[in-house]
């Protein structure tokens, strides 16, 4: 991130030497115990909030569209989240255990551990 941030500054300054260049590192949320790290700016929860939208309680105020759209999208990521874990159980049921429901231990350790010719 560290570079990233020097060659963004290069390249902005190429077209103007005078434009002063902040790189921030910006967090939704929390809090930073130091702000200036030196080559850059941490700023996290209404600091970072504050900068994109120079509202001091910005950050409270996007709480409540953020749960209502997370809400929104609960339930097809429930479902969604649902047949995954369905398709690996069944993956793994069908490739490593026995038919009584047991693990098959040194097939399954075979699996990631033997060594495979490259």
């Amino acid at each position: 991130m560290r570079d990233d941030f020097k060659r963004a500054s290069r390249v902005i300054r190429q077209g103007d030497a005078k434009i002063p260049v902040v790189a921030v590192n910006g967090c939704c949320y929390g809090r930073s115990r130091r702000t200036d790290q030196g080559d850059h700016l941490k700023l996290c929860g209404q600091e970072f909030w504050r900068l994109l939208s120079n509202d001091n309680n910005f950050y409270l105020r996007i709480i409540e569209p953020i749960g209502r759209d997370a809400k929104r999208h609960n339930d097809g990521f429930a479902q969604a989240y649902g047949a995954v874990v369905n398709r690996f159980t069944k993956e793994f049921t069908e490739g490593f255990c026995a038919t009584d429901g047991a693990i098959d231990w040194p097939k399954l350790v075979s699996l990631s551990s033997t060594k495979t010719s490259a």
